[in-house]
């Protein structure tokens, strides 16, 4: 299993949240300190560097009009981090291209830093959140179209070198496509896909991509997986689904006692108790399938994700639905574990180990704590080469 540090770059000095009608989108941006921005940044990327000296690697996201997340241009921080760093693998998921007017743009960027880096690269693409059709001024209507001709797009630019193609899609259309510089790895890039719901996962596993999903829980992440397998064995592939295929996301905190774990998890939670939306900023017309809608007015969504959080969410009620991991090494390790076997195996947790008000000292000690007393069992315990569960027909019967 790998390990991936991950922090939202949040700023959480706001005022209380019944001021402010949401944390996205509307929240005026008088209420960030440029000052105080600056010194997060600097925290947050001396983070990561303790990350990769403690043998974990290095993940980032993209987010626009929020203070949940202030790094609305991840490919410059993943810049910054391919100059600072020089061991650890970089995950930026990722690039949201449905609302992205220029792929080619995308794969110029992504390809630069995997030069900088010199191959340690690995690339995500995110349909993006509904909360950010508004502020890229975009369709919500056939996203998932544009988000996969985006993707095709990509990597025909990483993979063209005998000199220009042209590419004419239903959404993009390029003459002349000839990127320099071209990807330092061949033919690209790992590519990664995050999905929060099982009708997406079964695309990204007929295309074999990484499958990431966050914050999905012990009730959504078995059929997301499962549909990836479905995908997986659709597209014609006999052999079994390897772990280092499905990635999960969540909120982790490690410490030498329960006293000081939950006093970590507790300032770790703000990133799901902050995050106030307006409904009307969750689900525009067009953002979900009709099907998708209808589950959720039944109260049957099977995606997880947002939809099951809120204001009232605890550290115990995280723990209990498999979207918080916190405590002892010990108690860390069986949680983990626990969750493994319940979805059938996954060859990358994603640690958001920094949120809210969680300091650096904090942070620091969260992250050392889980890298020499946790993930070295976790890498003995579930290794690289395993195979994840088989696909499950019954439970896909009622996907």
């Amino acid at each position: 299993m790998k390990a991936w540090h991950f922090s939202e770059n949040a700023y959480p000095y706001l005022p209380p949240a019944e001021e402010y009608e949401s944390i996205r989108v509307t929240l005026p941006n008088r209420l960030y300190d440029p000052k105080k921005g600056a010194e997060l940044y600097d925290r947050f990327l001396t983070e990561w560097q303790i990350a990769e000296e403690e043998g974990i690697n290095i993940m980032l996201n993209e987010h626009h009009q929020s203070a949940t997340c202030v790094d609305p241009a991840a490919p410059l921080v993943l810049a910054a981090l391919a100059r600072i760093t020089s061991k650890a693998r970089l995950l930026i998921l990722g690039n949201p291209i449905a609302n992205r007017r220029q792929p080619v743009r995308v794969a110029e960027e992504m390809a630069l830093i995997d030069v900088l880096s010199k191959g340690r690269l690995e690339v995500g693409f995110v349909r993006g959140v509904p909360t950010e059709i508004l502020p890229a001024n975009s369709n919500p209507v056939r996203m998932n179209e544009r988000h996969w001709e985006a993707l095709d797009l990509i990597i025909q630019a990483w993979t063209g070198h005998d000199g220009p193609t042209s590419f004419e899609g239903r959404f993009f259309h390029h003459r002349n496509i000839n990127i320099w510089p071209r990807p330092y790895q061949t033919p690209h890039p790992p590519v990664w896909v995050s999905t929060t719901s099982a009708s997406g996962a079964t695309r990204v596993g007929e295309h074999g991509f990484v499958q990431a999903t966050f914050l999905t829980g012990f009730k959504g992440t078995p059929a997301i997986y499962n549909s990836y397998r479905q995908g997986w064995h659709q597209a014609g592939k006999s052999d079994p689904v390897p772990v280092n295929r499905l990635a999960y996301a969540a909120m982790v905190y490690v410490a030498d006692s329960d006293a000081k774990a939950r006093a970590g998890a507790e300032k770790l939670l703000w990133y799901i108790t902050a995050n106030k939306v307006s409904p009307w900023f969750r689900n525009p017309p067009g953002y979900s399938p009709i099907a998708v809608n209808v589950q959720a007015m039944l109260g049957d969504a099977a995606g997880g994700g947002f939809g099951n959080f809120g204001a009232n969410t605890t550290v115990d009620g995280a723990v209990a639905n498999g979207t918080m991991f916190y405590g002892t090494p010990d108690r860390v390790f069986e949680q983990i574990k626990t969750f493994y076997h319940h979805v059938g195996g996954f060859g990358h947790l994603l640690l958001m180990g920094q949120a809210g008000h969680l300091g650096h000292d904090e942070t620091v000690a969260g992250i050392r704590a889980f890298a020499r007393d946790v993930y070295p069992r976790l890498q003995a315990e579930f290794p690289d080469d395993a195979i994840s569960g088989q696909f499950d027909k019954a439970a896909s019967a009622g996907d």
